[in-house]
């Protein structure tokens, strides 16, 4: 059998046609080359384009104590281990970096995957069997949404944030003895909004469901001791499962699972993503140990206070410039805006001739188009990080508002 025979099923496919248009046409958000390291200004083939496009959210990407560490894990171990963790992959690194999440999330332990998605596929897929119901959000990661699937377990999604549609999840009957665990990202990555986790948490609780909350995009930004969301709704301790992703705020590669050592323990058997895959490059393990440091100290606290202050910035100029960014996240007596800023397009193509015309004016932003958002429900995920200047801020929202109000003139009447 050809390669030809097995992918021709997809000659129809709407997104695959859609790919190559817009690869034809020079207009594709996708596979961009970046050509410095990520920056509040980075060289894309060959052009400064300020960078809004990054989860670097705390500006560690190209921070002198987060390459130190990367160099001298790089000088110790060489350019990679070339083994499990099961086998001869496990440095004194990884066990200085699960000690240091483990006491900075208050778990009995911590366990650190090669990278974010390996985690989520793996975790779920350990704890979860056929005989037990997923009851995730339908906004998601991707990852947990693969990793529900390879569990075998029953899936139920509930609408996005929607408390009354998780509830109605929830009361469905269970087969036998099964459990139920829900999922839930603590901060969405298109949206940018954060999950109540607080009514989650009495959710689950009433109805007895175990809970997973993903922070990877909420990790080193929320909380007194910048853990995530769950933090900030003060229901870590009643969080079963607490994952994040390294490759975000933390700025390297991995993702980690901190909780109880039972929990961990039936990760090290029974993870299959986890055992049987390569160990991270001793770089990205130095790295994010040396990123945890960071953001632990007094500059983590000033870092996160800085990248939701220009987030508030780049949020309020948008919308005082009449553009839809969404609604604020409330939190436990307030709200907030979060380093992800969605600028709501609609239409697909619109969103893409639109992340064109901000790319060839200097402004490198993310554009999120179906099946990443629903039909019609195309934006442009704009992400604030720490390290903008008061002026790089000012100069994209001036750029956004004003190529937004020139693409609306050119619509006809």
């Amino acid at each position: 059998m050809t390669v030809n025979r097995l992918i021709k099923r997809l000659d129809g496919d709407d997104r695959v046609e859609l790919l190559r248009s817009v690869r034809d046409a020079d207009v594709s958000p996708y596979f961009r080359v970046m050509e410095s390291a990520t920056a509040p200004v980075v060289q894309v083939e060959g052009v400064d384009k300020i960078m809004l496009g990054s989860n670097n959210y705390l500006g560690l990407a190209d921070h002198p104590d987060i390459k130190r560490g990367a160099r001298e894990a790089l000088d110790t171990f060489g350019s990679a281990i070339t083994g499990s963790r099961l086998l001869n992959g496990t440095m004194d690194l990884h066990l200085e970096l699960e000690n240091e999440i483990a006491e900075w999330h208050g778990t009995e332990g911590a366990m650190v995957f090669t990278t974010g998605y390996q985690t989520n596929v793996g975790t779920i897929s350990a704890v979860v069997g056929k005989q037990d119901v997923i009851v995730v959000d339908s906004a998601a990661h991707a990852s947990i949404r693969d990793g529900s699937q390879l569990s075998g377990a029953r899936i139920r999604k509930f609408a996005h944030n929607d408390l009354q549609d998780l509830e109605a999840k929830l009361q469905e009957p269970v087969d036998g003895d099964g459990a139920v665990l829900v999922i839930v990202d603590g901060l969405y990555s298109m949206e940018g909004d954060l999950a109540p986790l607080d009514e989650i948490t009495a959710l689950c609780t009433k109805y007895g469901a175990a809970l997973m909350v993903d922070e990877a995009h909420s990790l080193g930004v929320y909380g007194d001791r910048l853990t995530g969301a769950a933090e900030l709704f003060g229901t870590e301790n009643d969080t079963d499962i607490r994952m994040a992703s390294l490759s975000k705020s933390p700025s390297s590669t991995g993702g980690f699972i901190a909780g109880s050592n039972d929990l961990l323990d039936t990760l090290r058997i029974h993870a299959r993503a986890f055992l049987f895959t390569t160990s991270g490059v001793p770089a990205a393990v130095g790295a994010s140990l040396a990123s945890v440091r960071l953001i632990r100290s007094d500059e983590g606290r000033q870092r996160a206070d800085r990248v939701l202050h220009n987030a508030e910035t780049l949020r309020k100029g948008l919308a005082d410039a009449g553009l839809d960014v969404g609604a604020r996240s409330r939190t436990p007596g307030g709200d907030t805006a979060s380093p992800i800023v969605s600028l709501h397009v609609g239409d697909d193509l619109v969103a893409m001739s639109l992340w064109r015309t901000l790319f060839d004016r200097g402004i490198f932003t993310s554009a999120a188009l179906h099946p990443a958002v629903p039909r019609d429900g195309a934006l442009l995920r704009l992400c604030a990080m720490a390290s903008h200047t008061d002026s790089h801020i000012r100069t994209a929202i001036e750029t956004i508002a004003d190529t937004v109000a020139e693409s609306r003139a050119e619509l006809p009447s």
